[in-house]
């Protein structure tokens, strides 16, 4: 998507990233005490480092093609 948008696709206007503080998912326990704090009970998410490499990644192949934009 990042490609699509350096290469002057200006339909996309945004991403969405399915991230927590934990990657995965988990059940939710009738004992709700025995949650793990920031993992997600829906969809599974990708975990904190890995959405800062993406962000990261994102910006770096972003950053020139959007300032050309104008």
């Amino acid at each position: 998507v990042c490609h699509q948008i350096r290469e002057g696709n200006r339909s996309v206007v945004g991403m969405m990233i399915e991230s927590n503080i934990e990657a995965g998912n988990q059940p939710i326990p009738k004992d709700l005490s025995q949650l793990k704090y920031g993992c997600s009970v829906t969809d599974a998410c990708v975990g904190w480092d890995d959405t800062v490499a993406m962000i990261r990644g994102a910006h770096e192949v972003l950053r020139e093609g959007l300032a050309k934009r104008g």
